[in-house]
């Protein structure tokens, strides 16, 4: 059995588009078990996921099918020359034996005439492209150019058993960064360094995320525990990421915070490890004289950990008596005049810091990060 492997960096995160249509040819689907019959006929075919922009401009004969997909139409249909297109979702059969005629000019990398077609007819439309060698038995994917190459379900299950161990760890990394920084805040220590450190972090630990997630979409039915293990290794990472950002970030809106989320996942690896490449995106980066330089939280990602705290009544908390060092001093009265507070949740806001500082008094600062 295959499935799909090796996506260049630049389509690392894909777009919807692309991920449903990799969800239709990943294991326990007919086009899955259509393209394993073809192979084992060795047969070859050139497979097009259609409805696509553009795509009807180059087919050139062949005739209508309109039926739904099943693995033995596809692996008879491949039988005949020319294009099988299908469906956007993969679930009907359009056309076979289609002459498809791209635009020569474009660039192509592949020497086989089937693959060249294959990857011009993913630069000129939205079609993903399903390459099946005859000779060689090796199927290639393309979308936009870019080229997936099919491996076996055992080496993609070993692959992403690995990336899993390696998230784990770098989570596990970041928990305890995340604890420290905590320390940090309530001793008001939190320098730009360490705030360019955490989030570099969080970022890594994204992206890692990002290809075991791959790795389970593409395992189709045969990576439903990849994808369990996955859902509890990100379990409020991204609320965490979107926290840290608001307690720093020159403006603390939410649709900022998104923003910035998208602007890093943009940076390169290299950039994340200056921290002007990861401060500038919060907008710290002109005012920044010496990495050494202290930053002062908000407040919002500790008042999070409080239980049954409305995210209102933290805003609500944090823009009235905000930031975090005059949070830690205020009394119940002071927070009770915060609207949407009152004396319960005063208290239950007062009780919730504390029990904060309790937890991480015994966190030494030398710990952050080797200090």
């Amino acid at each position: 059995m295959v499935t799909p492997h090796s996506v260049e960096q630049r389509v690392s995160r894909e777009s919807e588009a692309i991920r449903t249509r990799l969800r239709s040819i990943a294991p326990g689907t007919p086009l899955h078990d259509g393209v394993e019959q073809i192979l084992s006929a060795r047969t070859g075919a050139l497979i097009t996921l259609g409805d696509a922009s553009g795509l009807a401009d180059i087919c050139d004969g062949g005739f209508a099918i309109n039926m739904p997909l099943t693995a033995q139409r596809l692996s008879e249909l491949a039988k005949m020359d020319g294009a099988i297109i299908l469906s956007d979702d993969a679930s009907v059969i359009r056309l076979a034996n289609v002459h498809l005629v791209p635009d020569s000019g474009l660039p192509t990398e592949e020497t086989g005439m089937r693959h060249r077609t294959a990857e011009r007819v993913s630069r000129q439309t939205d079609a993903l492209v399903i390459s099946i060698s005859q000779r060689r038995n090796v199927v290639s994917l393309y979308f936009k150019g870019h080229k997936i190459t099919l491996e076996d379900i055992e080496v993609i299950l070993a692959k992403a058993d690995a990336a899993l161990q390696a998230l784990h760890r770098s989570r596990s990394k970041l928990d305890e960064m995340l604890e420290q920084l905590t320390f940090l805040e309530l001793e008001d220590l939190v320098t730009l360094a360490d705030l360019a450190e955490i989030i570099a972090k969080f970022e890594e630990v994204r992206r890692m995320s990002e290809e075991v997630s791959r790795f389970g979409l593409q395992l189709g039915t045969e990576g439903r525990l990849i994808r369990m293990q996955l859902s509890e290794l990100t379990s409020g990472l991204e609320t965490n990421y979107s926290l840290v950002i608001r307690d720093y970030a020159l403006d603390s809106g939410r649709e900022n915070a998104q923003k910035a989320l998208k602007a890093l996942a943009r940076k390169t690896r290299e950039s994340l490890q200056e921290p002007t490449g990861v401060l500038e995106v919060l907008g710290l980066a002109g005012a920044m004289d010496s990495a050494e330089e202290a930053v002062r939280p908000r407040g919002l990602r500790i008042l999070s950990q409080i239980r049954s705290l409305p995210g209102f009544v933290i805003d609500g908390v944090v823009d009235t008596l905000g930031p975090l060092q005059a949070l830690l001093s205020a009394s119940a009265e002071d927070l009770d005049r915060v609207d949407g507070v009152g004396l319960r949740r005063a208290k239950t806001i007062s009780d919730g810091l504390a029990r904060v500082r309790s937890r991480v008094g015994s966190v030494a600062a030398s710990s952050w990060c080797g200090r």
